[in-house]
Parts: C-alpha cells; sequence; structure tokens
C-alpha cells in the first residue's frame, strides 16, 4: 500500500500521518486477529467529546462470522463489489442524547467523527487499510442490528489488510490513489463566512 506522501504534499507544516493515510479500496481477505481490531477501537476510544460524553459506538462483524452476511448485505453493490475483501465491517453509531441528563447531545456526530479519525489514523499507522462509506442503507443497518432509536446510524468503515490493486474491479483501478485536498485557503477564513 502506497503512503499518501507518495502522491500528495501538505501546503502547510504537519506531521506526516495526516498526508499519508487515505481510503484504499483494495484489500487482500485475509483476516484480522482481535488484536489488531481491538486496537482501532482502543485509539477510537480516545477522541474528545462534548462532557466527556463518548457517544460514539462500533457494531462490527468480521468476515467468516455469521454476522458477516447481515453486515455486507446492508452495502450498496458498488461498495459490496470490493468491501467483500475486507477484514470487518464496521458501523459507526452516536448515542444522539447525553447520559448524565438525557438531553439532546448537539455534537454527537461531530464527537463521533473525532472516534471516527482516530480509527482511521490507528489503521493507517498499523499498515490497515479503513475505508469510511455511505453507501449503504441507514434504515437496515438501524433495524437488522437492533440499533436504539436514541442512537443515531453514522457510517460504515471496511477495514482490512492492503491488496493488489490488480483484483479489484476494472472501473475501481484508476481510481485506487490518494486523492488531493483544498488548500486551507477554500476551508478556513478569519472572521465572518467567506469561503
Amino acid at each position: 500500500m502506497i503512503k499518501g506522501s507518495e502522491k500528495r504534499q501538505a501546503d502547510h507544516p504537519v506531521e506526516a500521518l495526516f498526508v499519508d493515510r487515505w481510503s484504499p479500496r483494495a484489500m487482500s481477505g485475509e483476516a484480522l486477529d482481535e488484536s489488531q481490531l481491538m486496537s482501532l477501537f482502543e485509539a477510537a476510544r480516545w477522541a474528545p467529546s462534548a462532557n466527556n460524553n463518548q457517544p460514539w459506538r462500533f457494531v462490527y462483524a468480521r468476515r467468516d462470522t455469521a454476522h458477516w452476511p447481515t453486515f455486507l448485505g446492508l452495502l450498496v453493490e458498488a461498495n459490496r463489489l470490493w468491501a467483500d475483501k475486507a477484514a470487518a465491517l464496521i458501523v459507526i453509531v452516536s448515542k444522539t442524547t447525553f447520559d448524565h441528563n438525557g438531553k439532546p447531545s448537539r455534537t454527537h456526530s461531530f464527537d463521533t467523527g473525532a472516534a471516527w479519525q482516530n480509527l482511521a489514523l490507528q489503521a493507517s499507522q498499523s499498515g490497515l487499510v479503513a475505508h469510511g462509506m455511505q453507501g449503504f442503507d441507514y434504515e437496515r443497518a438501524q433495524t437488522e442490528l437492533g440499533i436504539p432509536q436514541e442512537y443515531a446510524v453514522e457510517a460504515m468503515v471496511a477495514v482490512g489488510k492492503p491488496g493488489a490493486i490488480e483484483d479489484l474491479p476494472e472501473k475501481l483501478r484508476e481510481r485506487e490513489s490518494p486523492s488531493p485536498r483544498r488548500p486551507v485557503e477554500q476551508i478556513a477564513c478569519e472572521g465572518a463566512f467567506r469561503l
């Protein structure tokens, strides 16, 4: 698996791990041992959150288990074509209320996004692939995985060991490269919004 810094460059000084992380689709189909998967969840666990509520939850299936067909079946066909070689599929969920008072948490998705970023960076640092997706059936995930209504289904992630680009469907091979980013000037401004 190539590093992002082989194809892209930061405009301002940052740690290499930010530029090196990207979202490949090519995975080998090899299993991960439980400690590798738990390491990703451990990294996610340390994300910041409002009132330390830690709203993130991870519901997952490892390949070759009874849960795998259910998770794989939630994906749209375009994602199923390549994600079937993942070692695990993870549905990321966030609790929409605070534990301490039951009131709505406006930042549950924001906080859970921070946990996902930690997971993605840990995967990258461990030489693993972590590819986030919105291409799955959110309503079926909520129902079929028994997710209570006070939790929001946020995204799905395919995790695995890197695989050969040649094993991807032809139409995906040309996209299997670290993508560029907008320059900072297009995402940040001082004062009133003018982007």
